[in-house]
């Protein structure tokens, strides 16, 4: 069981730090949303401390010994900390969707760029997709059709957070565009960190990475409605918000480099509404059969370890050797890396 005060701690953390998420998880039901709102917080923290952090290579490293900590049974002593392995001892959740988590964080620390729209999958499965895997575990739901459609709202969300930041994360020196992109558009990556412009080939690759997240939302939709009813409120809404963001950029004509795409109070409260409707209409349809599809080639690996509910080997050889790279200081500010 999650202390109540770590628990009070998490939900001031998550209501001041992700209002998108905040709202949406008010949906579900208190089984749900008092360990969503803990589990949320760790990962929270984790991301921010790696994303804003000067010593992002130690910060990852930290991260990796808070796990290591969490699943002997002896938490760092900070409320996510110990919030965090009680969710672990509770809900006997699998190693490996926190240390995909962590692995794609340690790629950002190690500035890795990616070769191909697979490879932005690839990543957007670590840091997005293994939450909401680990959010199926949190209902006790380890259909392997259900996850693999968490999976793929993990993705699009993911590749829509990377269509609206564009501008932000290369004047950061961050570019998660596919460089084959890029190179068919003739654009130098070190040039469009340097200065970033709007024009009509960098819009149509938002455009593109817009189109295939919206392809996912699509996928996602039968996954949702087959989780717990009580639940499928909160997923809907958290659905509806992150795909309105996609919407803003679109009425932006795909410029997210000269604007931020931001969504109001009125709109959330829109999708709300959209997502209560959704539920009810989703009790009384059949089952889709696109709830069946294969998972994405990239996520195949979260519904395996998710689906099987059994012990997780203690580390993984990939997350392994990235944080052997980062020990070594391999992973050199300024020098990044590309990944297929």
């Amino acid at each position: 069981m999650i202390r109540p005060d770590d628990l009070a701690h998490c939900h001031t953390a998550i209501k001041h730090g992700s209002l998108s998420f905040h709202a949406a998880s008010k949906l579900l039901p208190a089984s749900v949303r008092d360990p969503a709102l803990a589990l949320y917080a760790f990962c929270r923290l984790a991301d921010d401390e790696v994303d804003e952090g000067t010593h992002q290579a130690g910060a990852v490293l930290r991260l990796q010994e808070r796990l290591d900590l969490a699943y002997e049974g002896r938490p760092r002593n900070a409320p996510e900390d110990r919030a965090f392995a009680a969710i672990i001892d509770e809900f006997d959740m699998p190693r490996a969707l926190p240390e995909a988590l962590l692995e794609g964080l340690a790629w950002d620390a190690a500035e890795y760029r990616y070769t191909t729209l697979s490879g932005v999958r690839d990543y957007s499965a670590r840091v997005a997709s293994a939450v909401g895997a680990m959010m199926c575990v949190l209902m006790r739901v380890r259909d392997p059709d259900a996850l693999a459609r968490a999976c793929d709202l993990g993705v699009a969300m993911q590749l829509t957070n990377i269509a609206r930041d564009v501008g932000e994360d290369a004047r950061m020196g961050r570019i998660y565009l596919p460089l084959d992109w890029l190179a068919e558009a003739g654009i130098d990556p070190q040039n469009f960190t340097r200065d970033p412009l709007p024009d009509a080939a960098v819009r149509g690759m938002v455009k593109r990475l817009l189109a295939e997240a919206d392809r996912l939302y699509l996928r996602s939709e039968s996954g949702i409605n087959v989780l717990p009813v009580k639940a499928r409120t909160g997923i809907w809404a958290a659905r509806l918000i992150y795909a309105g963001i996609g919407k803003q950029v679109r009425r932006q004509g795909y410029d997210s480099i000269s604007m931020r795409a931001r969504t109001n109070v009125s709109q959330k409260l829109g999708w709300v509404g959209q997502s209560a409707l959704r539920t009810a209409f989703s009790v009384v349809t059949p089952k889709s059969p696109i709830v069946f599809a294969k998972p994405l080639d990239e996520t195949a690996f979260l519904v395996d370890a998710a689906s099987r509910n059994k012990p997780s080997p203690s580390r993984s050889l990939a997350v392994l050797n990235i944080l052997a790279d980062l020990r070594a200081g391999q992973a050199a500010l300024g020098n990044p890396r590309q990944r297929a």
